[in-house]
């Protein structure tokens, strides 16, 4: 997955992290490190507005997002595991959902000080770092994926899983997640990009680039196929046949109420990464077909990569807003936690 998409062509996170290769198309000077010769030949870009405007936006975004993210999945896992004698099929997913979704949290801190300053933590912690929001990222698109799994089973052919196959689902998701990850423990490293005059933790490609194999093309398509058109496939196939099932009103409230918070989840992953999903495809199609052919579409493709990228990470601050407004049972729990810390504040104080 290209976590975060940097200006000129960077892309910062584990799966083109490699500026030199997001510019092979191009003719470009590497001793330069404000302007890129992308676009026409001869045609000199100015790096300096994407910069800056990544060196601004990019810290200011993920802080908020982080703050609301750990807030918000820290009190989902404080009501899961408060009421964990009561746990359904949903509650187990959601349960490991919101732990990738802190644990992607905690690397964005890093990457807003690489936004800035560039890289200063290493090599070693830049395979680590990267391959933690790898990880992460994937295990939350697989746990959504099946959830709408469960309840698809559950809505349309009545058929419960029983626990330790919840269980077994949730491992071999966090597996899988991990394999997927082993491109960021092999490529990824602190590398000096001149144009930015900065050290970047990107994925570097060249060591393998004489095996004539187009590693960052297939890092790409690895992202498009597993990360997003798989996923979108099984979240669009369950949920037809939902929609379908709860119109005939043959469900009881209840179910139809669980459904409903399972729902707006998947309409909140589409929200937030369809638009970054487009425009990476679009930015893949232009670096391994015709380069933009003018300065300031090469600039606007970087910058819709930019903030793109960034409302699809704030998918992770947005999932406990909707359990808190859609998710009845959760409300209703919160409360009682909020109540109940309340109560015992106000007896500590007698005391």
């Amino acid at each position: 997955m290209d976590k975060f998409m940097a200006y000129g062509g960077k892309i910062t996170f584990g799966g083109d992290f490699d500026f030199e290769a997001e510019y092979s198309n191009y003719t470009v000077d590497y001793n330069d490190s404000y302007t890129d010769t992308c676009c026409l030949p001869g045609t000199e870009c100015s790096m300096t507005y994407g910069m800056h405007f990544e060196a601004v936006f990019l810290p200011v975004f993920y802080s908020l997002t982080l703050v609301l993210g750990l807030l918000g999945n820290g009190l989902v896992l404080a009501v899961l595991i408060q009421r964990k004698q009561s746990w359904s099929v949903t509650d187990n997913f959601i349960l490991h959902l919101a732990v990738a979704d802190i644990l992607l949290l905690l690397t964005l801190p890093f990457w807003a000080v690489q936004a800035v300053w560039g890289w200063k933590f290493g090599t070693p912690f830049c395979k680590i770092t990267g391959a933690i929001f790898t990880i992460n990222f994937y295990c939350g698109i697989f746990l959504l994926a099946c959830i709408s799994l469960d309840c698809y089973l559950s809505v349309v052919h009545a058929v419960r899983k029983k626990p330790w196959m919840v269980q077994a689902s949730c491992l071999t998701v966090w597996l899988f997640s991990i394999f997927l990850s082993i491109p960021d423990w092999y490529f990824l490293e602190s590398v000096y990009d001149s144009r930015r005059d900065k050290e970047e933790c990107v994925h570097h490609y060249q060591k393998l680039s004489q095996s004539g194999f187009d590693w960052r093309l297939s890092s790409r398509l690895l992202y498009h196929i597993v990360g997003f058109l798989l996923p979108s496939f099984v979240l669009l196939f369950c949920y037809s046949y939902i929609l379908q099932r709860l119109l005939q009103g043959s469900e009881g409230v209840q179910k139809q109420k669980a459904v409903r918070v399972i729902l707006a989840l998947v309409l909140v992953f589409f929200i937030c990464w369809t638009p970054y999903n487009i425009t990476l495809m679009v930015d893949t199609l232009q670096s391994n077909n015709t380069p933009v052919e003018t300065c300031d579409g090469r600039n606007a493709l970087d910058i819709a990569l930019i903030t793109t990228s960034s409302l699809g990470y704030m998918h992770c601050s947005l999932k406990p807003v909707l359990y808190a407004f859609v998710w009845v049972k959760f409300r209703r729990h919160l409360l009682d936690m909020l109540k109940s810390l309340q109560g015992s504040s106000q007896e500590f104080h007698m005391v």
